[in-house]
């Protein structure tokens, strides 16, 4: 494990402002902690001490000793030889594979960088049927929260999606109480309402998830498990196909805690389809 990886794979343990070290080191990595420790603890609004104790926490003995593992790392990246796979240029049989390919590949690269502890820490949170929970998400991630506050309806109650308004996330901390669950969902360019939502949300006890890029949100520093997914494309716009992985995946986790529940509510549900009619029959052949 690299010491990226580490960093990412201690967040769920950190205290806030040794969190609050981490994310401006992540979002800004490697270069952030390349400096000296007074103007990397400048730039992350902490003290030096906290620097410390965070590299500490990494395994090693002070902030020098931390430098020069990086140091070791990024030379070693520097001078590895650079290769592409076999196979790599040979021509695409289908327009759609080299978009394909990114994606898969950006997929397998979010499975390294989300720890399994945060991952497993955030479903169970979600199936926690004693925790109220509310998703929101931003200006290009608000379907990926509808979707999943649609689903998670489903599997439990006391779910609500925060939809794009001026005023209805802060409504929304009137009734949050200690315990509850906050998903947030935000990627480059982050936005200053998920911030403001993940700081106060976890200012009066409340639980957060946060659902982000690799070099994390801001919002990462009040958040109990980040679930950070690779994003970036060769395209004018990141993919965010890596975020609908992850919800699906944490969906199909919850489900898995609570399968009698699940299944009580999709026949109630079913049922009350049928009363009101809200689907019409299916074709031969599909699912409709």
């Amino acid at each position: 494990m690299n010491i990226e990886q580490k960093m990412r794979a201690s967040l769920g343990d950190l205290t806030r402002a040794e969190r609050q070290a981490a994310t401006h080191i992540l979002s800004h990595f490697p270069m952030s902690a390349l400096g000296s420790i007074t103007t990397l603890a400048r730039a992350a609004e902490v003290s030096s001490p906290t620097i410390v104790r965070l590299v500490q926490k990494l395994g090693f003995r002070g902030y020098s000793d931390y430098q020069a593992a990086l140091r070791a790392e990024v030379e070693r990246l520097l001078v590895a030889p650079l290769s592409l796979p076999e196979g790599a240029r040979e021509p695409q049989a289908h327009p759609l594979q080299s978009f394909a390919a990114q994606v898969v590949a950006n997929i397998e690269a979010t499975i390294g960088q989300i720890p399994a502890q945060d991952f497993n820490g955030a479903a169970a949170m979600l199936a926690d049927p004693s925790r109220k929970v509310a998703v929101m998400g931003g200006r290009l991630t608000h379907a990926h929260a509808d979707y999943m506050a649609t689903l998670l309806r489903v599997i439990r109650p006391d779910v609500t999606y925060l939809a794009d308004h001026l005023t209805d996330w802060q409504q929304a901390l009137l009734d949050m109480r200690a315990g509850d669950v906050v998903v947030i969902f935000d990627i480059r360019r982050y936005e200053t309402n998920a911030v403001h939502l993940a700081e106060l949300a976890a200012g009066q006890g409340a639980e957060v998830i946060l659902i982000t890029d690799r070099w994390l949100s801001p919002a990462a520093a009040h958040a109990r498990h980040s679930l950070p997914c690779r994003i970036e494309m060769p395209a004018t716009w990141d993919s965010t196909a890596t975020l609908m992985v992850v919800v699906e995946a944490l969906l199909a986790q919850v489900q898995g805690h609570l399968p009698d529940q699940v299944q009580e509510r999709l026949n109630q549900l079913e049922d009350i389809f049928a009363r009101t009619r809200v689907f019409g029959a299916p074709r031969m052949g599909g699912r409709g």
